[in-house]
């Protein structure tokens, strides 16, 4: 592994340990840098901010989780990414929190919205015509998903994945998409 992934490794491990602490608003890059006995240089050399950082934790995770599957229907992917935040969830309740510019929900957002455009433009083509009307269902359906998630990761009474994503296949089907 190059040493730029084992930096970026100790710091996604020092920003983590520091998140089960202190609220992530709290936190500084400082106190990452500490955590891990690095500069601010050195972090800095890898990511923009502790943004960014959760960012990359998300997409190198995921991706290594993900990578070389394949899936036979939209439904088995969607099992495959909540039973991902469900195995990382108390990391995800807390990153899911942060609001505004460069948030992780943002960032999420960006990357589930065009798996969700293509599964959904392809089942919705002969029911809406109308672009406008399927933009608009696409992106109801990846705000509610998001909403959706959220609320069931930060459930004290977490259903399972597979539990989870058998409702939002029954809310989608009552709601004429899929």
């Amino acid at each position: 592994m190059p040493d730029s992934h084992i930096t970026k490794r100790a710091l996604a491990a020092a920003l983590k340990e520091l998140m089960e602490e202190h609220p992530f608003q709290k936190i500084t890059v400082a106190d990452i840098c500490e955590r891990c006995d690095m500069n601010r240089k050195s972090f800095y050399y890898h990511f923009k901010d502790k943004y960014d950082l959760v960012n990359w934790i998300y997409d190198t995770e995921f991706i290594a989780a993900a990578l070389g599957k394949t899936y036979n229907s939209q439904w088995t992917r969607m099992e495959d990414i909540c039973k991902y935040f469900y195995e990382n969830r108390g990391f995800y309740c807390r990153v899911l929190d942060i609001e505004g510019q460069n948030s992780f929900s943002e960032h999420f957002r960006e990357m589930i919205l065009p798996v969700f455009a293509e599964e959904l433009r392809e089942e919705l083509q002969g029911v809406l015509s109308e672009q406008k009307a399927l933009e608009f269902h696409v992106i109801f359906f990846t705000d509610a998903f998001i909403c959706s998630l959220k609320r069931w990761l930060r459930d004290k009474d977490c259903m399972p994945p597979e539990e989870f994503v058998a409702l939002l296949h029954s809310c989608v089907n009552l709601g004429g998409a899929l």
